[in-house]
């Protein structure tokens, strides 16, 4: 579908492609990854077109349709949300346009039985006939269901786009895309502006896709839930598997290991053997061996080990002074910006070395809240901040405050005072800016770069009581993980405002649920809060699906109870038919993942000896193997998923 050879990108002597080469095929679900500055979004623009390589081609075919979301772009705000986003359907609305014109122009004429009049009869009916093909009676229906699966509500479709943000605004871009339904989707950052639950429609949208997806994304479970195909972006190279992103990370260190093990085999031969030259080089008794062994080397194919960038942000929050027991408290607190009520009659409590997270869609009042907490909203109702306590807020928008003409030394050197001021550069060399990095000018930063940058300047300020909102977003996946342990060892108090399930999950121990201008609150970690979350919205699901009240709706349920026995009987049997069969395949898959791996042991006995490392057909064995293990792995899990599905249907 998209065919890029000999990929060559180039800025100002430094190759940030160098000769990448892959293809984009049908149905592919690819993640891009890779740290900030590696050229994700780079590769993104040149596949939609937006950019340029330096060398190599970029092709597909002439009827490939492109949908390109990028992290930035501007966005019209002359319509309402319904009109701007039915934009998407200018070939089925130019379709609809043409009908109508020819309608009215059939409903004029009274030449029935002439020749154009025909023609135009027949010019009606495969317009017609192409206006159903492409979903023309479907479009409103389509309309309001993605925008209501990215988490506007239906009194939004007639509100002037102007009115939202520019996240919101970003979802209207996406929901256009979305539904011209191209065949390749190319989405920069796309839950960047998306709450948990749109996060999850997106992710059983584009799993469901009949397309291909080249997305960038920083989300982990986002990866894991979508893609099939990982390319990683590591210091101008590509690193292609068919695997979503943690299987994709086994993959590549047992790779690694495996070219590890091969080098050092190599290296041992090549030097043994260079010895034995050496040794015998003038023997005219060893000259047959010599003059072999010699041409055995130039004959060699020498196997190099792949570059690792093992680059990594490195913080750690320095210690956080004492504070009261009680850090933040609200009573009764209220939040209106004039006519529209955010936020009623709330109550909490956040005590001293609690890590908590605010969830929910977005507009429902989470940055509100973390505003007024800090101090910077007006509100109604009784807010306390504990006794010494000393905030530290990073901002979504908190990278583009930056002043950009500034150098990364001259940002930090501006705020630095006392001793700091002696370590600037290695503090920034623990957020990945070192050697010439540190005279970059703010400008021609990545979101990343500019994230870690804002970071720093947080990190230098003496504060016990951490407000985040959004701190991941831009963030590189190996950056997230850094934060989030930072934040895990930090002995301070931290209020976290994300959508990221990853991020949260294993550092937050208390989830404020916002919705309809409340405040829930739930007790455990992000995934316990979504368990609940869906066991909840099953129990509405049952209640709206139950009959009226009245008796006869009663008597009529009632009536067939002994049928309903019946088929229960039947649905047991079924199950446990069902569970057999997959205990059978659970075993069969278990004793094939033991077979498999005793032949991969054998053989990394036999690579370990230098003597086998000529025979190229060992290595194409071993990848053979590598490749059934992991097709009997996939195997092994689907089994083992829908075994344990059954079990806990099995409640007799």
């Amino acid at each position: 579908m998209i065919s890029v050879d000999q990929l060559v990108v180039s800025f100002g002597g430094f190759d940030l492609f160098k000769g990448v080469s892959f293809l984009v095929a049908p149905k592919d679900r690819i993640g891009l990854t890779g740290k900030n500055g590696a050229g994700k979004s780079t590769l993104l623009k040149i596949l939609a077109g937006k950019q340029l390589p330096s060398e190599g081609t970029v092709s597909s075919p002439k009827d490939t349709r492109v949908g390109y979301l990028p992290q930035h772009m501007v966005v019209d705000n002359t319509k309402t949300v319904f009109d701007e986003t039915k934009t998407a359907f200018d070939e089925i609305l130019s379709l609809k346009a043409e009908i109508d014109h020819l309608n009215h122009e059939i409903a004029t004429r009274e030449d029935y039985e002439s020749d154009s009049y025909m023609q135009l009869i027949n010019r009606v009916t495969d317009l017609n006939d192409r206006y159903l093909m492409v979903g023309g009676t479907n479009m409103e229906g389509e309309i309001e269901q993605t925008l209501k699966g990215l988490g506007f509500e239906r009194k939004d479709f007639t509100r002037q786009t102007s009115e939202f943000s520019g996240g919101w605004r970003m979802r209207i871009e996406l929901a256009k895309i979305l539904l011209r339904k191209p065949d390749v989707f190319l989405l920069d950052e796309p839950t960047n502006h998306l709450d948990i639950e749109s996060i999850q429609w997106l992710e059983d949208f584009l799993a469901n896709y009949n397309g291909a997806v080249v997305l960038v994304s920083h989300d982990r479970a986002f990866l894991d839930n979508v893609t099939n195909r990982t390319i990683e972006i590591s210091l101008g190279k590509i690193y292609d598997y068919k695997a979503n992103y943690t299987r994709y990370l086994e993959l590549r260190k047992e790779h690694r290991e495996t070219q590890l093990a091969a080098y050092r085999n190599q290296q041992k031969l090549i030097e043994e053997t260079e010895q034995f030259i050496e040794r015998f080089r003038y023997k005219a008794t060893k000259a047959v061996q010599v003059q072999s062994r010699t041409k055995m080397l130039e004959k060699l194919d020498r196997i190099e080990v792949d570059d690792e960038d093992n680059s990594r942000l490195n913080i750690k929050f320095p210690p956080a002074i004492r504070s009261g027991t009680i850090v933040a408290e609200c009573k009764h607190l209220s939040k209106s910006y004039g006519d529209l009520e955010v936020l009623n009659d709330i109550d909490l409590i956040i005590e001293r070395g609690e890590k908590v997270a605010f969830v929910g869609k977005n507009g429902e009042g989470k940055t509100t809240l973390a505003r007024v907490i800090l101090g910077e909203l007006e509100h109604t109702g009784e807010l306390k901040i504990g006794h010494n306590v000393k905030v530290g807020y990073f901002a979504q928008n908190q990278a583009q405050k930056l002043d950009e003409n500034l150098t990364v030394l001259e940002t930090i050197d501006q705020i630095a005072v006392g001793d700091i001021r002696t370590r600037i550069r290695d503090i920034l060399g623990a957020f990945m800016f070192s050697g010439e990095d540190v005279d970059k000018k703010v400008k021609v930063l990545s979101g990343g770069e500019r994230m870690r940058l804002a970071m720093i300047k947080l990190m230098l300020e003496p504060v016990n009581f951490l407000v985040l909102d959004e701190p991941t977003n831009h963030l590189d996946i190996r950056s997230k993980e850094m934060l989030k342990n930072a934040l895990a060892d930090y002995d301070g108090t931290v209020l976290v405002v994300s959508h990221d399930r990853e991020f949260l999950d294993g550092l937050v121990n208390c989830v404020y649920e916002f919705k309809h201008k409340k405040v829930k609150q739930h007790l455990g970690g992000i995934y316990d809060f979504l368990q609940k979350k869906k066991l909840e919205s099953l129990k509405e699901l049952e209640q709206k699906t139950k009959p009226g009240a009245n008796n006869a709706a009663k008597t009529v349920v009632a009536a067939p109870a002994a049928d309903d026995n019946k088929l229960s009987y039947e649905e047991r049997k079924e199950i446990n038919k069902q569970i057999s069969r997959l205990e059978k395949s659970v075993e069969q898959s278990e004793n094939d993942i033991a077979r498999i791996e005793d032949e991969i042991a054998t053989m990394d006995q036999q690579m370990a000896n230098p003597e086998m490392l000529n025979d190229a057909s060992i290595f194409e064995k071993y990848d053979q193997l590598k490749q059934e293990l992991e097709k009997v792995m996939e195997q092994w899990t689907e089994y083992t998923e829908e075994y344990e599905g059954l079990l806990k249907q099995k409640t007799w």
